[in-house]
């Protein structure tokens, strides 16, 4: 632990890299906590079809890795915010991350659609494959590609 701590200290990039990740894979769990499962009201749940089936783990366990997920998907935004504020953070970078948050919240989105119990056709979850899919594996591609030319090209001041 000292360790790394004593690294974060000499290399504050490592930071802003952390907290960019944890951003990235933090937001589409707590979009899918907070969206919640998309269930047919009234129907028993054993009546239902399913697309595909949810994740099988309860109330409890969902509420909690939800939560810590909307909190640390909070802490990291206002720290990557504030790192841009002070100018510690290069605001091109986000030009990779929003792309990839999006694509993370329609993936989170997206998983509480596919997994949601109907009766009969899950139009929805065709819809979702047809239109999110795409557009997520449009949105990585332009993200990896700006993280690529951001990387290899040398700032202009």
């Amino acid at each position: 632990m000292v360790t790394t701590s004593i690294r974060a200290r000499s290399h504050p990039g490592a930071r802003v890299a952390g907290a960019a990740a944890l951003l990235i894979a933090a937001a589409p769990v707590a979009a899918w906590w907070l969206m919640g499962q998309q269930n047919v009201d009234g129907v028993p749940p054993a009546e239902l079809d399913y697309a595909f089936r949810p994740l099988a783990i309860g109330p409890t366990q969902e509420t909690a890795l939800g939560a810590s997920a909307l909190l640390l998907t909070l802490c990291s935004a206002v720290f990557l915010l504030d790192a841009s504020r002070r100018g510690r953070f290069d605001t091109r970078w986000w030009q990779v991350i929003l792309p990839l948050l999006a694509a993370g919240l329609l993936l989170g989105v997206g998983w509480r659609i596919l997994t949601a119990g109907v009766i009969g056709a899950n139009i929805g979850a065709g819809l979702t494959l047809f239109l999110a899919g795409p557009t997520v594996a449009a949105l990585v591609a332009g993200a990896v590609t700006r993280g690529v030319w951001l990387r290899f090209t040398k700032h202009p001041h």
